[in-house]
């Protein structure tokens, strides 16, 4: 894992991912990452190198910390290159304090259960 410290230059080198990791409050840093190291690779460092600025907003423990990449919670395993995040560039995610993640595809398979359960038939209507 790259065990850089914060980006503080505008220049990203080719072979790294700048990432600016948005806490709830607003804050943000810039962290300069691997496309190898995964969503908990980059948690752990950053649990690791906390920043003092950040110290009210602190956890117990990395396991804690998720991102959150277009909307979306991004499991541990996930590394940054899986997610096509290009080389050279900087990319914006959320930090978040969460116990679990939800499950994929809940939701999804709630509301189809939902609409299964109104509807008079098996099959969708389509009005024309």
């Amino acid at each position: 894992m790259s065990r850089a410290v914060a980006a503080r230059n505008k220049h990203v080198p080719a072979d790294k991912i700048n990432l600016r990791l948005i806490l709830v409050s607003g804050q943000s840093r810039e962290y300069l990452f691997d496309s190898s190291d995964s969503a908990g690779d980059i948690a752990q460092f950053v649990f690791d190198t906390w920043p003092e600025e950040w110290s009210e907003e602190a956890v117990s423990q990395a396991e804690v910390l998720r991102l959150i990449y277009q909307g979306r919670f991004l499991h541990n395993n996930v590394t940054l290159a899986a997610l096509g995040l290009p080389l050279g560039k900087t990319t914006v995610m959320h930090l978040v304090p969460r116990e679990s993640l939800p499950e994929p595809n809940s939701q999804d398979e709630h509301q189809k259960s939902k609409a299964g359960s109104r509807g008079c038939c098996s099959s969708p209507c389509v009005l024309s």
